[in-house]
Order: C-alpha cells, then structure tokens, then sequence
C-alpha cells in the first residue's frame, strides 16, 4: 500500500465514520488498487460535490439548445493516525472529477411493417444496462408486445417504455423527442417525428414523462411511404431522452 498506509486509512472527502464510503482493496489486478463506490444523490454521494453544467448540444443532439451533464468531484487522502504537530509521513492526496451526459439517444429497436402486419426484433438500444427502451401491447405496461405467426395489423397501438435502473432519485427520465427512420443510422434517412418536446404527431399519446423513473407514450403501426415497393417496410425507432434533476424537468417540457 502507498508509503506504509493501508485501505483504511485512505479516506474519501474527511468522511471518517460512513463504512460505505470506505475502500476495498482490488488484488485482482496489479499493482492493486483501492476502489471507492457510492451514490450519485444529495444525501449519500460520500461528501462528493456535484455541479450540472448546461450547453448547445451537437451531433444527434444539435437541435437541442440545452444539454445537460453533471460533475462529479471530490478527493481521496491518507490519514495518519501517528500525526501530531507534525508527521514524518508522505501524505497522498487524490483528486478526482467525472462528468456523465444527462442526455441519450436510445436507438435500434427495429419494426418491420407490412400492409396489414407489424414485426419488431428486440434490440433495443441499452445505455450500460439501466436506460433502455421497451416495447409493450397494452396500456398497462404489464405484457411485452408479442408478435403472432401472421403478425399484427396496421393501426394497432404500440406502447413504448424508456427506463431506467437504478438511477438515483435525483432524477427523473424525460424523453425529448422520439422519432422513427428507415435506416438505424437515423441522420442519413427519412426519418418521421412522433413527438418532440414541444408538440407530437395527432396519433401519438404521451401518457407520462419526466415524472418518474420511466417514460411513457404510444403510437399506433404504420409504413413509410417511400417503402410502397417494398413487401415490408422496415423502420428504426429512437428517443433522445434526458436524466433532469427533478427540480427542473419542468422547464424542458
């Protein structure tokens, strides 16, 4: 361990008496490290200071003129339990800031649709397995949408879910806009917008977001024009959606 100390004595941000803030020895790899987790909230982020900055985003998200990412810093130091006045000991101290985007663009769930049918291929986009989209067939997000051998027809009513796992309850999910294209690389395709934060598509329903952990809205099956040749139609669904802090969902609706 460094100049003599060991896990115990390297404390994260003076919090002495937290035993989930204390460090846990990884010998797995070499030289071994010591690995701190915690929470990303207000109450039990283990002194962790967190500051959200907004910008114009760009890219996928270049329509959008506030994109949010949050901060998180803090220090790691050794404490000498021999020190008085003064101490003959190295001191280590480790300084540490993590930015993660509040913003997401979820993507590759593919539908296939025909005159009368709709398919849909689970592959869902994932963000590190808690932000994912989720298809249902009925109101009540109980049951997945399940396709039958001769699949279903146009103008049946779609249920999508945006969720997240284990997210802290400093946020909620708000999806900014939700849009379908017929190719999953939805910047060099046709593309048609079922909502987006300031109005929607007649035929779309939202039914909740930016309240809670989930999002939620509907739509009913249909084709692209352009795909009339075509025995069937095949389109890519995706949300750009956002973590706001629960303070502020409001003001991005």
């Amino acid at each position: 361990m460094y100049s003599g100390y060991n896990e115990s004595q390297m404390i994260l941000n003076n919090v002495y008496d937290d035993p989930a803030c204390k460090g846990t020895v990884d010998e797995a790899v070499t030289p071994p490290v010591v690995r701190f987790t915690f929470a990303i909230n207000k109450t039990s982020s283990c002194g962790s200071s967190s500051m959200t900055t907004t910008a114009a985003g760009t890219g996928v998200f270049a329509d959008f003129s506030n994109i949010q990412t949050v901060n998180i810093s803090g220090a790691v130091q050794t404490h000498d339990p021999n020190a008085g006045i003064v101490t003959y000991n190295a001191e280590l101290k480790y300084l540490y800031s993590c930015a993660y985007p509040l913003a997401y663009l979820i993507n590759n769930t593919r539908m296939d649709v025909s005159v009368s049918s709709i398919a849909v291929r689970d592959n869902n986009g994932i963000f590190v397995s808690t932000l994912s989209m989720e298809l249902y067939g009925d109101i009540s997000y109980t049951t997945p949408l399940t396709i039958p051998a001769l699949g279903l027809e146009l103008k049946t009513k779609v249920f999508i879910q945006v969720k997240a796992e284990n997210l802290t309850d400093q946020y909620h999910v708000l999806m900014d806009r939700c849009y379908a294209s017929t190719s999953p690389h939805p910047t060099n395709s046709t593309f048609f917008n079922l909502f987006v934060s300031c109005s929607q598509d007649q035929m779309t329903t939202m039914y909740e977001n930016g309240d809670s952990h989930h999002a939620r809205f509907s739509f009913p099956a249909f084709r692209f024009v352009e795909q009339q040749n075509q025995t069937v139609s095949t389109y890519y669904l995706h949300c750009i959606t956002r973590l706001c802090e629960i303070s502020t969902c409001t003001t991005f609706k």
